[in-house]
């Protein structure tokens, strides 16, 4: 019972909290009775009342603790995050058919109480409906429209590498934590885009809105929020859903003065990048009078503030996992170092190359299979109700697809649990694509920006590898280099240092 003593104590008063829980049990009584069950519910382990199965769950890794409980009750099952009726979607071939295959009755988000208050239903995220389409539609084809996926982003991303090369040759070899020139670098690719320029790394400005943005995602997977989520009278107690709250509320104002400033200074016959295209056609939709538009200034700052964060927090992240896992198993390093040397040499990298470097895109493809960086995905609610591998899901549930069990599958992958790049090679050495490699999600929801990730990373890497040889710090042994990683919505690297020697 060390959750509830938790609570009784952070609250300061426990007959509020009592009274304040009698009061949910009552209304969750009143309000199951009028349920009606249309089939077999999926299994599930026996919870208790208000809590659920919070007691069985360790709420820093929940994905474990579901991944667990999948090898006892099955691909589909059912938990109770307090009172909250949650289906677990597990293994490859469910998550597929429920994202993919049946995609428009799984394909709806789930917003809890934390998103609503964050985003107030704004942006592409945590929205649903014709908004959704309408913003994640507009998004993907603007981005397109400035350079994802094609030579002008290369062109972008190749001299960003050029900026972060040099900035961890400062360090001459010695120890230093990659985090924020890593996270600086791969935020100004998908700042060139939205905003239609790069950031100094030395800009305060710039990297308060970085290092904001990874602290909000990092915050987002707390125990903290999960609670609020479940029992949002909690709020006022809980220091991380206050920290969250306050850091979110600083970023969406400064991004609401970035973009004035890119207002006051558009030209209309040069559009620089998203934001510049967002108040273009805001600006049509007033003038022709249309009224109930999605064009609107909350949209637009929340689109703006989903993609710098996702543009941002996932690719750093894999890629500081790939930095991290060369210093861990050197002998695979020197495998990509053969491979950079043999078909490149000494001239830059480009994307064309990635097919002619098979070794170094299968250590990148497991690297991102390894380090799982959002195990739970991002919840999913059905549309409609649903007759699921002989299960009833009523319109309305909370669906999590486990990621964590797609990329660990162990009827896809030969050695699950471990670092093996060969997971992506054939017997002749040559790059094979597999489909439980979902670490992009799948389906409706799939990362709109996995084309420009890709692209990031295959670059990033190869040219980092190509310059420098990783390094666990004087003293420290590879096995001593800590893979756990941190809690959070997306799963950090714990902290550490590398060093970063040039290679001759």
């Amino acid at each position: 019972m060390a959750l509830l003593e938790g609570l009784l104590q952070a609250s300061g008063s426990s007959q509020l909290l009592v009274a304040a829980l009698v009061l949910l049990l009552a209304y969750l009584y009143t309000t199951s009775k009028g349920n009606t069950r249309k089939g077999k519910e999926p299994p599930g382990p026996k919870g208790i009342p208000i809590l659920g199965n919070l007691l069985q769950l360790d709420l820093k890794k929940p994905y474990e603790s579901l991944y667990e409980l999948s090898k006892k009750y099955g691909t589909v099952f059912k938990v109770y995050f307090g009172p909250q009726k949650i289906v677990i979607l597990s293994g490859y071939k469910t998550v597929k058919e429920a994202l993919v295959t049946r995609g428009e009755e799984f394909g709806d988000r789930s917003i809890g109480p934390a998103a609503r208050a964050i985003n107030k239903g704004h942006g592409i995220i945590f929205s649903n409906g014709d908004q959704w389409k309408e913003m994640r539609r507009f998004a993907l084809t603007n981005l397109r429209d400035f350079g994802m996926g094609k030579k002008t982003s290369e062109d972008k991303i190749i001299e960003e590498t050029q900026y972060l090369s040099d900035v961890f040759a400062t360090f001459k070899g010695k120890p230093f934590d990659t985090t924020q020139p890593v996270n600086y670098s791969v935020s100004n690719i998908i700042s060139a885009i939205v905003y239609g320029n790069r950031f100094e790394y030395s800009d305060p400005r710039f990297t308060a809105m970085v290092d904001r943005a990874n602290e909000q995602i990092r915050l987002g997977g707390s125990p903290a929020v999960m609670l609020y989520n479940l029992f949002p009278f909690l709020g006022p107690v809980l220091n991380n859903w206050r920290k969250i709250k306050s850091k979110s509320q600083e970023h969406i104002a400064e991004m609401r003065k970035l973009i004035n400033e890119l207002q006051d200074t558009m030209n209309p016959l040069e559009q620089r990048g998203f934001v510049d295209s967002f108040l273009m056609r805001k600006q049509e939709v007033e003038e022709s009078g249309q009224k109930d538009t999605f064009f609107n200034q909350d949209n637009m700052v929340f689109s703006v503030a989903n993609l710098f964060a996702a543009g941002t927090d996932t690719t750093g992240t894999t890629l500081r996992w790939g930095l991290l896992l060369m210093a861990k198993y050197p002998h695979i390093q020197d495998r990509v170092h053969e491979e950079i040397d043999r078909v490149i040499g000494g001239r830059q990298p480009v994307v064309e190359d990635r097919k002619s470097l098979p070794y170094t895109d299968a250590v990148i493809h497991e690297t991102q299979r390894i380090g799982n960086i959002v195990p739970m995905s991002i919840p999913h609610i059905t549309s409609c109700d649903v007759d699921f591998q002989g299960y009833f899901i009523k319109k309305g549930t909370t669906v999590f697809p486990l990621l964590t069990s797609v990329l660990r599958d162990e009827s896809e992958w030969s050695n699950p649990y471990t670092f093996h790049p060969e997971h992506f090679l054939d017997d002749q050495g040559r790059f094979v694509k597999r489909d439980a490699f979902m670490p992009f999600s799948a389906g409706r929801r799939v990362c709109l920006g996995e084309s420009l990730a890709r692209m990031e990373l295959f670059l990033f890497f190869a040219s980092l590898l190509q310059r420098f040889r990783f390094t666990a710090p004087p003293g420290v042994s590879e096995d001593e280099l800590d893979l756990t990683p941190m809690v959070g919505f997306t799963l950090n690297p714990s902290p550490h240092k590398l060093c970063a020697v040039e290679r001759l």
